[in-house]
């Protein structure tokens, strides 16, 4: 994955991500219009397919609609990056094959900056800067939901397998 940074402070809620009033439907590509809307009405804009959100603490909390990493991820978003986030989300992000990345460091990363991340050795590398940090490694099947598309795509493929 490599894409611009983005970034967002701290306790940015699923509100912000994917605001109440448009869950009246569960089309990805209909939420994937207004992801970040209400922490900057341009984002969807100005992104391109492959960005990076990079954020502060505590990303994704609030409710646990599993709407906020749906749209980020059909909005073109490849992984997303901070500190900690909400556990529920955590699990929502990895069930929905959305790639999250915990790197204390996040607040070194500025916005515009293009940053690669590489799963395999557990690195963020900043390309503007020339800085690499190792976040927390990922447990394997949470990479294999990753790398499936989302755990719906994991268990049709475990089904396949076993046909």
């Amino acid at each position: 994955m490599e894409g611009k940074v983005w970034k967002f402070g701290d306790n940015i809620d699923t509100d912000l991500i994917i605001a109440a009033r448009y869950l009246n439907t569960s089309d990805p590509k209909e939420l994937a219009k207004y992801v970040m809307e209400d922490a900057d009405p341009d984002f969807v804009k100005k992104m391109q397919e492959g960005d990076i959100i990079v954020a502060g603490e505590n990303f994704g909390c609030g409710s646990s609609r599993e709407h906020a990493p749906i749209a980020l991820k059909y909005a073109g978003v490849s992984a997303i990056i901070a500190p900690t986030f909400a556990r529920i989300f955590y699990r929502n992000a990895f069930n929905m094959g959305l790639p999250i990345f915990e790197l204390e460091e996040s607040s070194q990363i500025n916005e515009g900056d293009v940053i690669k991340v590489d799963m395999d050795s557990g690195e963020v590398i900043n390309i503007t800067t020339n800085k690499t940090y190792k976040f927390r490694a990922i447990p394997e099947f949470m990479q294999e939901l990753v790398n499936a598309g989302g755990l719906i795509n994991f268990a049709k493929e475990e089904i396949s397998r076993s046909l």
